[in-house]
């Protein structure tokens, strides 16, 4: 009798860290339930990955394939991701990664055990050439929450024209949901989703492209926080829906910092604060803060009047001047910490002082966050993060900031409000319950692991019905 083959699969995600890192813990995750897993990305993102645990790494191989170059190198030298460039210059990373079928066509031709199937994210469309030429299935990976995905399901199973603005402020049919883009938002996502590139395919063309060529959909989340949602994309998607669970980050071991390390100086702070006092502050290396911005969110700091800790990282328009107002760090330094650059956020988050998280409402996040049970603020920008925001507030875990409904501006009054209400207030008790209630969803590592193993129960009979 032939020996059985281990499972091999390839996980492909699109080059920003809002992406690869969730792929990378899926590759993770896959690998405890024994199954092969080859991660397709560009040398210095690979380089930026986390390491592999010792006794993962027979089952995870790193494959590098090159960054092809443009005409004209639009984009900057060593820019392989989306944190490496402006917001402009995406569309060029966009067409680069267009010319990336070679090598991986190579790699799959080539490989001594070639993958059983191809694990994707949205935007290269030329997968579905290597999977019809090579008779290998793909799954799409959605990064984000049910909740976006519920809300456009419709759209992406029909494939037409984009919507128009008054679709987008309408919540799709579940009981009790309130999840629709703002005006404002729904203008923005027009032109972020919708809009053709260089290239004359936009993101939600790319998409439904791939989705059309798919024989299931997967998407991190789980029952246990979600079903309606779940429930409603499984129902309008046409597709088969399977969740992988939230893929937590493992809590991390607590870190032996230098004498002269700025970070032992802030544990040891950390240390020192009333425990669920802290509010950690932290936009991370996607979301390009402007001046406004920035200052903005440190006059809300200020006036709310509690005890934060704030990692920023520096702006492009900062240059060598402080990217903060003038005086705050003075005003604030009996009872904050601005760290610029790279933080040690999960063990930031595993410490007992951090209560609460403000930030822009990234799916990634704001499971980071819950698996510790903080409460949440949140000021979303993008894409997903309007809807997520409506989403946490609707299970009660979150204050949104408050914005003009007009033009979505808001103010440090606005935030500091909602900090307040969210860390301080006695209407917030109940929004730091709940959220402490769902670290016991969020934060189980074995809940989360099964359906992994459901997945790959999913791919192991998808191999075998086609052999």
């Amino acid at each position: 009798m032939a020996e059985k083959k281990a499972l091999h699969v390839v996980l492909f995600p699109w080059s920003a860290f809002g992406h690869l890192m969730p792929h990378f813990q899926l590759a993770i995750s896959l690998a405890k339930a024994g199954v092969h897993v080859s991660f397709i990305s560009t040398p210095r993102n690979l380089n930026r990955l986390p390491g592999i645990p010792p006794s993962l790494s027979p089952f995870i191989t790193l494959v590098s394939i090159p960054l092809p170059k443009l005409p004209g190198d639009p984009l900057p030298e060593g820019a392989e991701a989306t944190v490496d460039i402006p917001f402009d210059k995406i569309p060029f990373l966009k067409l680069a990664l267009d010319l990336a079928e070679p090598p991986f066509r190579e790699f799959v031709a080539n490989h001594p055990h070639p993958p059983d199937w191809l694990i994707v994210d949205f935007n290269a469309t030329w997968i579905c050439n290597i999977s019809r030429d090579f008779q290998i299935p793909i799954v799409f990976c959605s990064v984000y929450s049910p909740a976006p995905l519920a809300f456009f399901s419709p759209i992406v199973g029909v494939g037409k024209s984009p919507p128009d603005i008054r679709s987008l402020m309408s919540p799709p049919k579940i009981d009790g949901s309130t999840v629709a883009y703002r005006r404002y938002e729904a203008e923005k996502i027009l032109g972020e989703v919708y809009e053709k590139n260089d290239s004359g395919l936009s993101d939600h063309e790319r998409s439904v492209k791939i989705i059309s060529a798919i024989q299931a959909f997967v998407v991190r989340s789980c029952y246990e926080f979600d079903v309606d949602y779940l429930k409603y994309y499984s129902d309008h998607s046409g597709q088969k829906v399977i969740p992988l669970g939230l893929l937590p980050p493992e809590n991390p071991q607590k870190s032996e910092f230098e004498a002269d390390s700025p970070w032992k100086s802030t544990f040891e702070w950390l240390d020192q604060q009333n425990p669920k006092s802290v509010v950690f502050v932290g936009f991370g290396s996607e979301c390009k803060l402007t001046k406004d911005e920035v200052h903005k969110i440190a006059r809300g700091l200020e006036l709310s009047e509690l005890p934060f800790l704030w990692s920023l990282r520096k702006p492009d328009w900062a240059g060598d001047s402080d990217a903060l107002p003038a005086g705050f760090q003075d005003r604030t330094a009996e009872r904050g910490i601005v760290s610029m650059g790279w933080a040690p956020q999960m063990e930031i988050l595993g410490h007992p002082a951090i209560g609460g998280c403000f930030f822009h409402g990234g799916w990634g996040s704001a499971i980071e966050a819950l698996q510790f049970g903080h409460c949440l603020v949140l000021l979303p920008f993008i894409v997903d993060q309007p809807l997520n925001a409506r989403l946490l507030v609707e299970k009660g875990v979150a204050v949104e900031v408050e914005r003009k409904e007009e033009d979505g501006s808001f103010s440090g009054e606005d935030i500091a409000k909602a900090l307040r209400e969210a860390m301080a207030s006695e209407e917030g008790e109940k929004i730091r319950k709940r959220a402490t209630e769902f670290a016991a969803i969020f934060g189980d590592a074995k809940l989360h692991q099964r359906y992994i193993e459901e997945f790959v129960k999913f791919l192991k009979n998808g191999v075998s019905s086609n052999r």
